[in-house]
C-alpha cells in the first residue's frame, strides 16, 4: 500500500469588493499547515479560479508561494480556456516557485478523447514543470479516460499525477489499474473525501478534498491512521467525515457554505465569495452552526490534536 496523502483545495479569501484579502489568505494557509495537511492546491474549483481575473491569479500565486515558503507543497490550478493561456499561467506559477500545476481540460463543449489528448499534449509540451491532470466530468462534460491518460504518460515525463473528481470509485480504480504496472509512481487522488480510504486501499494515493479547509486536523489524522494500518481508527474517522459531508447538503454551490463554516469555527476571514455566489442565509447559517457543534464532541474523542472552535460561538 502506498503512503497516503491529503491535500486541501484551498478557498480564496476576498474582501467585500472582490479583491484578494492578503491577510485572510495568510491566516488560512497557516491554519492548514498547522493542521498537518500534506499540501495546498490553490485556485482549484473550491478556490473560485473561474471567477478570477488573470492579474488576480498572478497576485495570488506570488502571495502563496512567498508566504508558505516551502513549509508544505504548493500546487496551482492554472487551467484556462486556451492552450496558450494555460501554458503562460502555468509557467508563471512554476517560475514563481510552485511545486507543480493542476490543469483541468477545457469546459463548455464536450470533447472527444482525441481532442482531450491533443489539448494535454500541447499543454504538457509547453509547461516547464510538474503537471497534475484534473478530471471533473460533471463540469467539463467529458471524461479524461484511463486509456488517454496512459497514452499521455508514455509521452510526457512531467505529468506526475491525476485528481479524479467522480463519485464512482470504480472509475478511479480502473484508472489506477490501467497505469500502475507501467507507471507505479503516478499519483492518483480522489476529489471526494468519502473516497479517501477506498482510494488508498485500491492502490491510489489519497484525496484532494474541500472539507479539509474546515478540519485539517481530522484529515491529517486520517492519513496517519491509514499509513499506520490502524483500520479501526480509519473507520472511526470515516464516520466523522461522512457527518462533515452533510455541509454539502446545506446549500449549492458549496463554496459559500465552506467559507461560512470556517468563519464559525473561528478562522479569521470574512467569507466573501465572487459573484454570482450568494452568502448563506440565516437558516443555512444556523444549520452550519448546529452541525459544527454536533461534530465538536465527535472529533474531540478521536483526534487528539483537535482544539475545537478557535473562537467559541454562542
Amino acid at each position: 500500500m502506498k503512503k497516503a496523502q491529503f491535500l486541501t483545495p484551498v478557498v480564496t479569501a476576498f474582501d467585500s469588493e472582490g479583491n484578494l484579502d492578503h491577510q485572510a489568505n495568510k491566516n488560512i494557509y497557516d491554519f492548514l499547515i498547522n493542521g498537518g495537511i500534506d499540501g495546498l492546491v490553490i485556485m482549484g474549483s473550491t478556490g473560485e479560479f473561474f471567477s478570477m481575473k488573470d492579474a488576480q491569479k498572478r497576485e495570488l500565486i506570488d502571495l502563496v508561494v512567498s508566504y508558505v515558503n516551502h513549509r508544505t507543497k504548493v500546487y496551482i490550478g492554472t487551467a484556462c480556456m486556451t492552450v496558450e493561456d494555460t501554458i503562460d499561467l502555468s509557467n508563471y506559477a512554476i517560475h514563481a516557485g510552485a511545486d507543480g500545476v493542476m490543469v483541468i481540460s477545457p469546459y463548455y463543449f464536450s470533447l472527444s478523447d482525441e481532442s482531450v489528448e491533443y489539448y494535454y499534449d500541447q499543454v504538457a509540451e509547453g509547461i516547464k514543470g510538474d503537471i497534475y491532470l484534473y478530471n471533473f466530468p460533471a463540469r467539463t462534460g467529458h471524461d479524461l479516460s484511463p486509456e488517454v491518460t496512459l497514452n499521455l504518460l508514455r509521452k510526457h515525463k512531467n505529468i506526475k499525477g491525476y485528481k479524479d473528481t467522480v463519485t464512482e470509485m470504480g472509475l478511479t480504480r480502473k484508472l489506477i489499474q490501467t497505469v500502475q504496472d507501467e507507471f507505479p509512481d503516478f499519483i492518483v487522488l480522489s476529489g471526494f473525501e468519502e473516497n479517501f480510504a477506498h482510494n488508498v486501499l485500491s492502490g491510489g494515493d489519497g484525496c484532494i478534498g474541500g472539507l479539509s479547509n474546515i478540519y485539517p486536523e481530522v484529515f491529517s489524522e486520517w492519513v496517519q491512521a491509514i499509513n499506520e494500518k490502524n483500520l479501526d481508527k480509519v473507520a472511526e474517522i470515516q464516520n466523522i467525515v461522512d457527518k462533515i459531508a452533510g455541509l454539502y447538503d446545506i446549500g449549492s454551490p458549496f463554496i459559500p457554505i465552506i467559507k461560512k463554516a470556517m468563519v464559525i469555527r473561528g478562522i479569521e476571514l470574512e467569507g466573501y465569495c465572487q459573484k454570482p455566489f450568494i452568502e448563506p442565509n440565516n437558516q443555512q447559517s444556523e444549520s452550519i452552526k448546529e452541525l459544527l457543534h454536533e461534530l465538536d464532541a465527535m472529533i474531540a474523542r478521536v483526534v487528539p490534536r483537535y482544539q475545537g472552535f478557535l473562537v467559541r460561538q454562542a
